[in-house]
């Protein structure tokens, strides 16, 4: 099959994120398993992103896609494609933007109000819809009146790579304190506040930790200011944003893996985590539980359950041992191949 990938997403890791990342290792598998796929993608340069969005948007109706079997448009991408005309297309919705516009403010919520007005105009052109969750295709529902069915295929982790990289990374210092890792785009519904206001709790209790923070984004500023004021200084250490080797040298030497998020379509990074054989502390909300049933889950967007959460993990060596297999065992469902095969099903016959 002709697949066509349609996306203004950013394409690298840094500012496309875990989006980008699902894309590109959705792609890749599908070549994988004989078929072709061609990105295409505009250069996304600083300023208006909503406006270089529409534009793209407005390129894509122009062009001719009849050499192609199966067009897939990612998000809002892929909206103004006629209906009559050219190969079947897919909506494949990956974080629903009237969800994650909730936690937005100011011209950021304003783009983002356009940008979802495109995405349920996409649902209504589209042959098919799929997205990341269960949790997702209720949120199309509501917030956009979408009536048709939708398909649910998971995010996927390349997992047979991971082994590599974790054991190339360096092991450990023996002698250290309790590490707590947490890897998001620094988005305000990623709640890494409340992560930084848990580890002040934590701290003041007396167990001896370090929280490392991988990642960058729009909080950067705020997340500064509130290390200074709660003095953190020794306690998080905040390392931007890291290529894959140096992320999973992290994800090795951590103990518990934290993810403080109260919205997620699926979270790639909990994937990473179990893949990586770690327990993980998350917020009960969205898509998480969906992701990582066996995470000890707390609750949404509170530091002191946040805290709890981690000293009681930290605590408890054998229940981190077999959250940590029970990872490993579950992360399997969601390999690259899996569930690309559920991919080319969920999309219907012909493929």
């Amino acid at each position: 099959m002709r697949f066509a990938f349609l996306t203004s997403t950013p394409t690298n890791l840094r500012d496309g994120s875990g989006t980008w990342s699902g894309i590109r290792t959705l792609a890749d598998a599908l070549v994988a398993l004989g078929h072709s796929v061609e990105l295409v993608a505009p250069r996304i340069v600083p300023g208006d992103y909503t406006a270089q969005r529409l534009a793209f948007n407005a390129a894509l109706a122009a062009r001719d896609w009849r050499a192609f079997d199966v067009s897939v448009g990612f998000d809002m991408d892929g909206y103004l494609l006629p209906r009559t005309a050219g190969p079947r297309h897919v909506a494949s919705i990956k974080g629903v933007i009237a969800d994650e516009m909730r936690f937005e403010s100011g011209d950021t919520r304003a783009g983002m109000e356009r940008q979802a007005a495109c995405e349920a105009e996409h649902l209504r052109r589209a042959d098919r819809v799929i997205t990341t969750s269960r949790y997702s295709a209720d949120r199309l529902r509501a917030l956009y009146g979408h009536a048709g069915p939708v398909g649910v295929v998971p995010e996927l982790l390349d997992v047979g790579r991971w082994p590599a990289r974790l054991d190339a990374a360096p092991p450990a210092p023996r002698e250290r304190r309790n590490r707590i890792l947490c890897v998001c785009r620094l988005y305000p519904r990623k709640r890494v506040a409340r992560l930084l206001e848990a580890a002040a709790l934590l701290r003041d209790a007396g167990p001896a930790l370090e929280v490392r923070i991988v990642g960058d984004g729009p909080e950067d500023d705020a997340l500064t200011a509130l290390h200074a004021q709660l003095r953190l200084e020794g306690t998080v250490t905040r390392l931007g944003f890291l290529p894959p080797d140096a992320l999973a040298a992290e994800y090795r030497a951590c103990d518990v893996f934290c993810l403080p998020s109260i919205q997620e379509g699926f979270g790639i990074v909990l994937l990473e985590a179990m893949a990586a054989g770690r327990p993980i502390v998350a917020c009960r909300a969205a898509a998480v539980p969906e992701a990582a049933p066996h995470a000890l889950l707390v609750e949404p967007d509170s530091a002191p359950a946040l805290a709890a959460g981690l000293a009681e993990l930290l605590a408890d060596r054998p229940r981190a041992d077999r959250m940590a297999r029970e990872g490993r065992d579950a992360v399997r469902a969601f390999d690259a191949p899996v569930v690309a095969r559920r991919f080319l099903e969920a999309i219907g016959p012909g493929t």
